[in-house]
């Protein structure tokens, strides 16, 4: 007879469905894939008092699983959780992170109940989890912002951009704040996603290219490529290309896709500077600080190494 092995929400939907057909034991652990003795303990274990339900189980096998972890997770480990959450890393970079450096293992699914039992406690931890918005779709078919001077196509962008195999191919943007006031001049590098961005007082052409020759003046030799999109505020895209030795491109008109990895970071930036807010606090620390806090956290898509690392 084999051991006792986990069973998922579905397969406890067919473990109800098969044994109200009636069904053996046997033969619902063969349809299911699991042993016969799993579905003995799954069906004495979790059933409720009108017999066996699903959700019923399933919520009494994660309840049970939550009282399990948090005994054998150390008071030190969830200390350190809650320090990594502060520090506005996800639960599943906090898990990876965890794992590889301290050889922990807390998934992140024990993570996220651990916040939002501490919400429930009155904590704050929740207040670092990013807010995820629905996506709304721009709507029209035209550019109406006109042309811009010599723009080369994304579509004559070399292939090697697109798969990522190097560093220096950057995506640029502007994050504009409340009352259209100030702006952010954003800059992704698409491999790495090491982010840069500035506070600009006016979206005009000559400022924002001013901007972005400060920000990657830096790192010109890691500067091979810029994309935009089509806003007229990047119509200085020339001398940009000039003073930094990059080849310049732009998007399709409303083709966020085509600069996925800069809208994306985006999202992360509004964490830190709301859609509501004016970006008078984006003060040159309070920039600096954010910078560091965003290329210093491992990402999924960088095998949880951080993007600091990955362009260094």
């Amino acid at each position: 007879m084999g051991s006792y092995r986990h069973v998922s929400r579905e397969q406890r939907h067919q473990i109800a469905a098969l044994n109200e057909a009636g069904h053996l034991q046997k033969e619902i652990a063969q349809i299911v894939g699991t042993t016969p003795s799993t579905i003995s303990r799954e069906l004495h274990r979790n059933r409720g008092p009108d017999g066996y339900e699903p959700e019923l189980a399933h919520q009494k096998a994660m309840a049970r699983q939550q009282e399990k972890s948090h005994c054998r997770i150390s008071t030190e480990s969830w200390q350190l959780v809650e320090e990594k959450i502060q520090q506005d890393w996800s639960p599943e970079q906090v898990s990876n992170w965890l794992e590889r450096e301290r050889e922990i293992q807390v998934s992140h699914e024990w993570i996220y109940q651990h916040i939002y039992a501490d919400k429930r406690a009155g904590g704050d931890l929740h207040e670092h989890l990013r807010c995820q918005k629905p996506y709304r779709k721009r709507s029209g078919s035209q550019d109406r912002r006109g042309k811009i001077r010599n723009r080369v196509d994304i579509d004559e962008r070399p292939e090697i951009v697109d798969r990522r195999e190097r560093i220096g191919d950057w995506e640029a943007d502007i994050v504009v704040g409340k009352g259209r006031e100030r702006y952010l001049v954003t800059l992704v590098e698409r491999k790495s996603r090491f982010t840069l961005f500035t506070m600009v007082e006016s979206k005009r052409a000559a400022v924002v290219a001013d901007a972005i020759v400060d920000l990657l003046q830096p790192y010109q030799e890691q500067t091979l490529t810029i994309t935009f999109d089509n806003g007229k505020e990047f119509a200085e895209h020339e001398r940009i290309a000039e003073t930094l030795a990059a080849d310049t491109y732009f998007a399709h008109p409303y083709a966020s896709w085509e600069r996925g990895t800069n809208e994306n970071t985006n999202g992360l930036l509004r964490q830190y500077f709301p859609k509501d807010s004016d970006l008078s606090g984006a003060t040159d620390s309070r920039i600096a600080w954010v910078h560091q806090r965003l290329n210093t956290r491992p990402r999924k898509c960088l095998d949880f190494q951080t993007p600091e690392t990955v362009f260094m």
